[in-house]
């Protein structure tokens, strides 16, 4: 009789594990739109990048999204961008508003501007440096991966960090440097 109850218990509560897990799922995002103004982050957290001087705000958070999908605003002060590297996990897309940048993506340099998309394969070495005194891009990560925490621990330098800071700060956020930053 123990065998039998333990079937029926096991086989009643399949549904319910499925069902649980899509309530999990819409539990963790946002159940309606929302709105986050110019020059203001999706939680009223600034990250102020390169000494203070480039704020890359938060614009849809993985929080809305089940991870899904991070979206950031970044206005850049300083020329340059991060070092070679790869996203296993993370495909990138940038749409530039202002400025001009040059990407590398594996063997190949792509010049965009205002008006320009890129597209970042996952697992494809690539860089960016910003080549305008200013620039002004929105980029995003699908999954979101722990992107936003890194860009809060990268906030925490007073510059730029050295390499080998850098490279256990892009390897404690799942990225791998492979290479250097592209020189201008």
């Amino acid at each position: 009789m123990q065998r039998r109850k333990f079937i029926t218990t096991a086989a009643a509560a399949i549904p319910a594990v499925t069902f649980g897990r899509e309530l999990h799922l819409q539990e963790s995002r946002t159940d309606h739109g929302f709105v986050v103004k110019a020059n203001e982050s999706r939680f009223k957290e600034t990250t102020l990048l390169f000494g203070g001087t480039s704020p890359n705000d938060i614009k849809v958070s993985g929080k809305d999204t089940d991870g899904q999908l991070t979206l950031f605003e970044y206005t850049g002060n300083v020329q340059g961008g991060p070092p070679l590297h790869v996203h296993p996990k993370q495909d990138e897309i940038f749409f530039i508003i202002e400025g001009e940048y040059t990407f590398k993506v594996g063997d190949e340099l792509h010049k965009l501007s205002k008006g320009d998309t890129i597209f970042l394969p996952r697992n494809v070495p690539h860089t960016f440096a910003q080549t305008s005194e200013k620039g002004k891009m929105f980029f995003m990560f699908q999954p979101s991966g722990k992107m936003e925490d890194y860009f809060r621990k990268l906030a925490t330098f007073k510059g730029q960090p050295t390499p080998e800071e850098g490279a256990k700060l892009f390897a404690d956020h799942e990225m791998l440097v492979v290479g250097l930053p592209l020189g201008l």
